[in-house]
């Protein structure tokens, strides 16, 4: 048996056998609390119950404007996040969610039938296959708009492999929109190999730094932060032996484009247009791109790119093309987010 092998009969156990709640969960760091948008909050409270209690998530990573959208679940688990997208896609657009762990599945799909009779509608399939290898899902190249994933690319032992499947299966332009554990530092082997650890999404949460360079190898050069909040370790044990690691739950937003690795200024700017009926005052891109309506906003390169040539097009006029270049575009996050007076900004590619 393969390292890759046992680490995912590992988290299989764990999820599958010794977790039958998020009651069960040893510290918070799959289960953080979160106060989600209006419209989720309005579509989580007609999930069936049992389907919530069996949630193991750090974030809300539901992205707007998914109307008629097609969009996958990356680890669904129970599938609480696949029934509120179901509602968000509406009957024009389908989900699927997949998941290794059969225990999980089994939970899911016994209460589709439910969801489909309280929502009119039928648009959900539920898949076991590995995320590692989308093939196994039977997911075809550049096939969905959308992948989503909860606390769950943590967990993968291969998550180079993981990468390069959202990437194939996103089509030109699509959205991969996820929330997941991160580290300050690298985890230590010895951490890392530790079934709780990796069970509770912090062994395996990667150092950010290498998941941008492993997202830069799949084809990806600039991934966006949409929130960031400190992981608080809740089992004294676990705390000690974690104790020189910082953990963040950070949501993040990146889109299947041609992007540079840096913002380019190309005298570019942005109008949104106050059409997402989720977002009627104002669009949020990332944790320091905020479009008011009817506001033109300056833009770099790759911001640009990201309104005019994904699924958000049609909610923004873009100014400008790239014919000519004023070097780079200095962009990061509000003053406020920033750890003193004097600090750098952080650059947002």
């Amino acid at each position: 048996m393969t390292q890759h092998q046992s680490s995912l009969e590992s988290i299989q156990r764990y999820y599958g056998e010794i977790l039958k709640s998020s009651d069960d969960l040893q510290t918070s760091a799959c289960c953080i609390g979160t106060s989600p948008a209006p419209y989720i909050a309005e579509a989580l409270a007609k999930v069936q119950d049992e389907v919530k209690a069996r949630f193991y998530g750090c974030g809300s990573p539901i992205p707007p404007a998914l109307n008629g959208a097609h969009v996958l679940d990356l680890g669904c688990g129970a599938g609480r996040d696949c029934y509120v997208l179901s509602q968000l896609v509406g009957p024009n657009g389908s989900v699927i969610g997949v998941d290794m762990t059969k225990e999980q599945l089994a939970v899911a799909r016994k209460h589709r039938d439910h969801h489909a009779r309280k929502f009119g509608f039928a648009n959900i399939e539920f898949r076991e296959g590995y995320i590692e290898d989308l093939r196994t899902a039977r997911i075809a190249d550049d096939s969905v708009d959308v992948v989503v994933s909860n606390c769950v690319l943590n967990l993968s032992p291969d998550k180079q492999s993981a990468f390069r499947e959202i990437l194939r299966v996103l089509r030109q332009g699509g959205e991969l929109y996820v929330s997941d554990v991160f580290a300050d530092r690298r985890v230590p082997p010895n951490l890392a190999a530790d079934p709780v650890l990796r069970g509770e999404c912090l062994g395996g949460a990667l150092y950010w730094e290498d998941f941008r360079r492993l997202m830069a190898a799949a084809g990806c050069r600039d991934v966006r932060v949409i929130e960031r909040r400190r992981v608080a370790i809740n089992n004294s044990d676990i705390e000690a032996r974690t104790a020189l690691i910082e953990f963040y739950s950070v949501t993040v937003r990146a889109f299947k484009l041609d992007l540079e690795d840096r913002c380019e200024d190309y005298g570019q700017a942005a109008i949104y247009k106050g059409t997402i009926p989720e977002a009627p005052n104002a669009f949020e891109l990332d944790d320091h791109h905020r479009f008011v309506a009817h506001k033109a906003v300056p833009v770099c390169g790759n911001t640009a790119d990201m309104l005019s040539l994904s699924r958000y097009a049609p909610h923004f006029e873009t100014i400008g093309d790239k014919s000519v270049h004023f070097g780079l575009f200095e962009c990061g996050p509000p003053a406020a987010q920033v750890a003193g007076n004097a600090a750098t900004p952080i650059k947002c590619c």
